[in-house]
């Protein structure tokens, strides 16, 4: 097994980048497995959840921003009407998506956190503290650069370097991180790290790492290479082209079904076609009586809605068929902004 402390920027960055999210998925089935056990400072921890709130917003806000420059763009630079049309109706495609990109962003948090809440929190002992300001005091990494206070990271790395030398024969450690510039050495190979925090790490025992995908590859190639071409296809969210047009559809056929339904009661005499000035000098019965006028109108609705749709799209349904087109429709609805059961025609 390998005891692995992943640093807080690498955590945020597989939140706001989807091409890093298959890896999320990898350290969650190796945590399972027991191949890999996370070291989690309560530092990483507090930072992640300082910053979880920031990412799920900024996920969002950098597609909206991006979105409406498009936009502007195009209304600036297309002098074609038509072709102006079609591209901002292809925007419009893309407005609605943002929410349910960025949605994406807040489960990919709400993951992360799971697992650093399932892991031991390590704290900041004393010495660990000392040892911190004692690399900021003389300006060894990684609180080493100019006009930059490290002395989290140097409380981070301090920590992590507690747990290996506590570590028993045999255990395996290693440290990962995305921030090359206070942790590794500054001109010559990053891989390796900075030569202030070289004496902590080794080729067998303690490992550093600059990239998340290198350190679950030596761990177990095989699962990431399993996991992340799984992870690969991901499903796109419907456009709100596709769902208008599913919308009109659903509502014709239930229309049309309560058409026919009423239909039949007038034809059994239950409901009675009225001119209008009779229906509105009289108890205007909407359930019993329908105006002749509109009547007309609604068998020309009708006939329109038998050759647009076709009849196989019209019914007669069973019970569950009708069921499901009136859930189909609530569901389309509440998506496109209704609240849920809202089937009126």
């Amino acid at each position: 097994m390998f005891n692995v402390l992943i640093d807080t920027c690498i955590w945020l960055e597989l939140a706001q980048d989807p091409k890093q999210t298959p890896l999320l998925l990898v350290v969650e089935n190796m945590v399972r497995d027991k191949t890999l056990s996370l070291i989690v400072p309560r530092l990483v921890h507090d930072e992640f959840q300082r910053n979880r709130e920031r990412v799920a917003k900024a996920s969002t806000r950098s597609l909206a921003s991006h979105f409406q420059q498009v936009k502007e763009a195009v209304n600036k630079g297309t002098t074609d009407p038509r072709r102006k049309k079609a591209l901002l109706a292809q925007l419009d495609d893309l407005n609605h998506k943002i929410p349910l990109i960025g949605g994406v962003a807040e489960g990919i948090l709400e993951r992360i956190d799971k697992l650093l809440q399932q892991a031991k929190i390590v704290g900041t002992s004393d010495a660990a503290k000392l040892r911190a300001a004692d690399r900021a005091l003389n300006r060894r990494a990684p609180c080493h650069r100019d006009n930059k206070n490290s002395i989290a990271d140097a409380l981070i790395i301090e920590a992590y370097f507690e747990v290996v030398k506590a570590g028993k024969t045999g255990e395996r450690f290693a440290f990962v991180t995305h921030n090359k510039n206070d942790f590794s050495v500054l001109n010559g190979n990053q891989k390796l790290p900075h030569p202030d925090l070289a004496p902590g790490f080794s080729k067998i025992k303690s490992m550093y790492f600059i990239n998340l995908t290198e350190l679950l590859r030596r761990i177990d190639p095989y699962t990431v290479t399993e996991l992340t071409w799984e992870q690969m296809w991901q499903q796109e969210p419907r456009s709100l082209s596709e769902m208008l047009a599913a919308h009109e559809v659903l509502w014709r056929q239930v229309w049309y079904n309560r058409h026919k339904n009423r239909e039949r009661m007038v034809q059994q005499g239950k409901i009675k076609i009225v001119p209008r000035d009779v229906w509105e000098k009289g108890n205007r019965d909407s359930q019993n009586q329908i105006i002749d006028e509109i009547w007309k109108s609604a068998l020309r609705a009708a006939k329109c809605t038998e050759r647009e749709l076709g009849k196989d799209n019209i019914g007669p349904w069973t019970d569950f068929e009708w069921g499901m087109i009136n859930g189909k429709l609530s569901a389309v609805r509440w998506v496109l902004g209704d609240e849920w059961d809202m089937l009126d025609t």
